[in-house]
């Protein structure tokens, strides 16, 4: 659980700007039209500092971590669980499922434990300058205080759920898969014979191709949670949003830039998650399939 704290909270802080310039290019992207111009433009209006192209990364720290540490961890138990549940058969050849389920269930508890700090993070960030604390104390207050509007602090659990269960299954079966294949078909001596920087090199290899098809999956979703912090959303569905935004829109508005953020981020998130447990001696996470199955010839 330390290392899902690690990996997920200190990543997703060390990519704020950029994710600051994605909310609004979401938000408003008759302003924000692409990744420098709009990093020029936030630079520009608000500064460089923390109220400026770093705002919100208090909540994006403290909401990331506790989503990092419920994620990986009980990713971890629900893969056991399951496994065992289903017997040493089912378990060697159905571990695609069993992959997509452990992080699915992770994931739907891992939301609850971001949403709050979500809400607090995407406000800051898209609300225009002056109108909305920068500050992490005044802004958890003015949310809280407006709950009825705001909705805080489960009221986007479920495009966070729509969001992040999607992107998270994305996320962990195609790392587990390709960390396979390049066991199987690039690297493939005994994984214990490569060495620990080789081996977490694949790791980040892995976690940057999986970041990429995460990002495609869970965009549109992301758009929703992003254009609800918008003030003229106020007290508006989500099917009214996306109708009024325009269902292609959310599919694309920003997606470059989540593809560079999220790949990057994963791949960064696998890489630090797999060094922790090396440092403590329990290997990089996946490898080449060995099933000892008596029922199985593989």
């Amino acid at each position: 659980m330390i290392g899902g704290v690690l990996s997920c909270g200190l990543t997703h802080t060390a990519v704020c700007p950029l994710d600051v310039v994605k909310c609004n290019m979401q938000v408003s992207p008759e302003k924000y039209k692409g990744l420098i111009s709009g990093l020029r433009t936030v630079i520009a209006e608000e500064g460089s500092g923390t109220k400026g192209i770093w705002k919100g990364w208090l909540p994006t720290l403290l909401g990331y971590s506790a989503q990092g540490c419920f994620k990986f961890g009980l990713y971890e138990l629900f893969k056991d669980t399951y496994m065992n549940l289903a017997g040493e058969h089912n378990a060697c050849n159905y571990t695609g499922p069993i992959w997509l389920a452990a992080s699915a269930s992770a994931e739907f508890f891992a939301d609850m434990a971001l949403c709050p700090m979500e809400m607090v993070k995407v406000k800051v960030q898209t609300s225009p300058k002056g109108t909305f604390p920068t500050d992490f104390s005044p802004a958890l207050a003015q949310m809280s205080a407006n709950r009825a509007t705001t909705g805080f602090p489960f009221g986007s659990v479920v495009p966070l759920w729509s969001r992040q269960i999607p992107y998270t299954m994305a996320k962990f079966f195609f790392f587990e898969r390709v960390v396979q294949l390049f066991y199987s078909h690039v690297f493939t001596q005994p994984k214990n014979s490569y060495s620990k920087g080789t081996q977490l090199g694949i790791t980040f290899a892995s976690g940057y191709i999986a970041g990429v098809i995460c990002a495609i999956v869970s965009h549109p979703a992301d758009t929703l949670v992003s254009l609800k912090g918008k003030p003229a959303n106020v007290g508006k569905s989500y099917g009214e949003i996306a109708s009024k935004f325009g269902y292609g829109n959310l599919f694309t508005k920003g997606l470059g830039t989540r593809i560079l953020m999220i790949g990057t981020l994963t791949g960064l998130q696998w890489w630090i998650y797999d060094s922790f447990k090396t440092a403590f001696g329990m290997g990089t996470t996946g490898g080449k399939m060995i099933c000892h199955c008596s029922k199985c010839e593989h």
